[in-house]
């Protein structure tokens, strides 16, 4: 199938989601290195097993959730398990499942990064948008996450935030 080439509009906007998507993960990891020895992926991890009820979720949950595979998660997850910030046990409900849960000192791990992980976030990105361009980014990444995520895998993770309409 031969796709038109890019017009110089459409070259534009590609090439500086690029960058986008090459430059923000670097930031947000050096910062949450620096300030509390996480990578992006452990600290969302982290925030994922924060926010879910007991602060714990099924391995198999978690891996949607964060969009990743078993075997991925599984060795971010020992890591984690080793430095005491989460510890896994059988699903009571399922004894061939595993579920991960956020110890004590994984909640006060998140509590003490949220705010710096906000402040480089707001940084970086929010305080450079005006209110209604935040709005549109919003509707330009649904937009795009109706193509990547077609099923709407991962929508109970990019939706938590929603209001309901008015």
């Amino acid at each position: 199938m031969d796709a038109p080439w890019l017009t110089e509009q459409q070259l534009a906007a590609w090439v500086r989601l690029v960058a986008l998507v090459e430059l923000l993960p670097g930031t947000l990891d050096s910062q949450l290195r620096r300030d509390a020895g996480l990578t992006s992926f452990d600290y969302f991890v982290l925030a994922m097993l924060s926010e879910a009820p007991s602060r714990t979720l099924r391995m198999t949950d978690l891996a949607r959730q964060t969009n990743a595979t078993l075997p991925r998660l599984s060795h971010v997850v020992q890591r984690l398990e080793t430095r005491g910030l989460i510890e896994r046990f059988p699903c009571p409900q399922d004894r061939r499942a595993t579920n991960a849960r956020l110890t004590p000192a994984g909640w006060t791990k998140v509590t003490e990064t949220a705010p710096g992980h906000a402040a480089t976030v707001r940084d970086h990105v929010i305080d450079a948008l005006t209110p209604e361009q935040i709005a549109q980014l919003t509707t330009i990444a649904d937009a795009i996450l109706q193509r990547l995520d077609p099923d709407a895998a991962m929508s109970g993770t990019y939706n938590r935030y929603d209001r309901p309409p008015e």
